[in-house]
Formats: structure tokens, sequence, C-alpha cells
């Protein structure tokens, strides 16, 4: 697939068959984040593969963080189910240590927002679907899955075949709302 047209076409998919991941098709996608370019190229990321059932299970009850949602009105988190149903969860994680942080910017999550668009994306080349999921009990999580005190969780993508077709999207502004040439212009 080109990449524009990978760029163009991928879709958050919140809804996934239970046809298994193929070995080589998720080692393409971990090797996507694996050329994620990063600050000074320290690569901080670190992934976590779950595909234990249970413990997907958990993640995705987990992923229900009442005060968020009450706020914004939802009753449920719209992904939540996509992390039990997909046969694979990549919790990606974050060591802020292996990362700049200038005028008081973590540049870590700039690392990781490259390195799972690239995760999304080959996995979109490689015929499966993902979503980001962005609201999740981190501690919680990091407890389930041993990870070590001071790593960040920045994103749980379940990962997997889309039920059904994934058609159309979402429409995009146009360009000239957020285009500017020479200087910001109103």
């Amino acid at each position: 697939m080109e990449t524009l047209e990978a760029i163009k076409t991928r879709r958050s998919v919140r809804r996934f068959s239970d046809q298994p991941v193929e070995p080589e098709k998720l080692q393409a996608v971990l090797e996507a984040v694996q050329q994620a370019p990063s600050w000074s190229n320290k690569q901080c990321w670190n992934l976590v593969v779950v595909q234990d059932q249970e413990a997907r299970n958990k993640i995705s009850e987990l992923s229900y963080v009442e005060s968020f949602f009450a706020t914004y009105g939802y009753k449920t988190n719209p992904a939540q189910k996509a992390l039990a149903q997909a046969p694979i969860v990549i919790v990606a994680c974050a060591n802020p240590q292996q990362s700049g942080e200038l005028h008081g910017v973590q540049y870590y999550v700039a690392d990781m927002g490259i390195a799972t668009e690239n995760l999304m994306l080959a996995a979109h080349d490689q015929g499966l679907g993902s979503v980001f999921v962005g609201v999740f009990d981190e501690e919680q999580i990091g407890k389930l899955l041993g990870i070590p005190s001071g790593i960040r969780i920045v994103g749980l993508f379940p990962l997997g075949y889309p039920a059904g077709d994934a058609k159309g999207g979402p429409s995009r502004k146009p360009l000239s709302e957020f285009v500017h040439y020479g200087k910001w212009q109103l």
C-alpha cells in the first residue's frame, strides 16, 4: 500500500473478528514502531503485547474511568469492548527519562505519538485494524502488567481483523482552515 493511500484510508476500528493475527503481521507492526524517529534517537518506547483473554478483559474493565466519561456525558468508553474483543492489545509505554524536555514540554509524548501512528498505519497496511484508547486507569494497568515505576502508559491499541467493513470516516477540515502560509492568518 502506498503511504498516502494508507494515511487517507486508515480508520479507527472498534469491532474485531475472532480471526487470529498472524505472527508475521504482528512483527511487521512492531517493526514499524521500531523505525519511528524520536528525540535524539533515544527510542523511549516499550510495548507490552497482551494476547491473554483474561488480561485483555481486565484491561477493558480498566479503560472506563467514570469521572472522565461522566464529565463528557458518556455512559461507556466507546472503545472499551474493542480491548476485550481484539485478539491483541498493545500497551504503548514510554520512559520519559529516555526522551527530552525543552521549555517545559515533555517530548516523550511526541515520540510516542509518532511511534504509535506508525503502529496504526502498519496495522492498516497489513489488513488489520486498531484504535487509540487514551482513557484508562494507568496505575492499575501498570500493576496488572508489571510495568515499572516511572514508565508511563500513553495508550492502548486493540489490534486485529476488523469485523465488517470500515468504510468512510469522519469528515476533515479543509486545508484553508488550518494551513497558514508565511504567517498566521485569520
